[in-house]
């Protein structure tokens, strides 16, 4: 499958440790450029687990041009409440549709520091992993660019919000960097002691795409998942 074609220059990632970010960085590094690998905080029950993959797949993959990374926080227990994100107790299971696990107002509020922090540092790019099934208004490309544009305004500066990976299925893009170590990547809403639950919805997600990998799927889930 041919790579994305990226600009050669530093360039931010909206980074989560999930396998579409895990596989958007080693992309960006391939088309030459460096980048800054940005975390967002948001106080969810998965984003310890989600730093940790993190740093495991930075740490794989050896690359000086990989920036060390900026952690933001972003908290919103304040705005969710009593939550299944925030307590990881309810979440969407195995059986669910991808519109079940929307998060109010998530990528705008995971959006607003990364380009200000872009903005302040003098990156022109931010870029995100969004497939081709995102379902979400947010995630749109008609959202990203006015986005963007608002904080032009308010800012007066420019931050393109770019996503490479757009209009590919999670199964196309394991295609593009199939030598990664993809058991290193995390994409879970209910984390048990740091492993997948093996239950929820994103767990079916990732074992569906994963499974159709050569060895299959080599996530150790918490509970035993079949591909569906």
């Amino acid at each position: 499958m041919s790579r994305p074609e990226l600009a050669h220059d530093t360039i931010g990632l909206l980074a989560s440790g999930g396998v579409d970010s895990a596989i958007l960085l080693a992309t960006l590094l391939d088309g030459g450029n460096r980048v800054q690998p940005i975390y967002v905080s948001m106080g969810c029950a998965w984003d310890s687990s989600e730093r940790q993959a993190l740093n495991k797949i930075i740490n794989y993959l050896e690359n000086d041009a990989i920036l060390p990374i900026v952690d933001l926080a972003m908290p919103v227990d304040d705005l969710y409440g009593d939550h299944w994100s925030i307590d990881g107790h309810g979440v969407p299971d195995e059986s669910t549709s991808d519109e079940a696990v929307y998060l109010w107002g998530r990528n705008p509020l995971l959006l607003l520091k990364p380009v200000l922090w872009c903005q302040q540092n003098d990156i022109s790019e931010l870029a995100l992993g969004t497939l081709a099934s995102n379902p979400f208004a947010d995630a749109s490309e008609e959202f990203l660019e006015q986005f963007a544009e608002t904080l032009v305004m308010a800012t007066g500066k420019r931050v393109a919000i770019r996503q490479p990976l757009a209009g590919r299925t999670k199964t196309q893009i394991l295609a593009i960097e199939s030598q990664l170590p993809l058991e290193l990547t995390f994409s879970c809403l209910a984390p048990v002691k740091g492993k997948h639950c093996g239950r929820c919805n994103k767990c079916a997600e990732r074992s569906r795409a994963l499974s159709s990998l050569p060895n299959g799927d080599p996530t150790p889930y918490a509970d035993v998942v079949q591909a569906v």
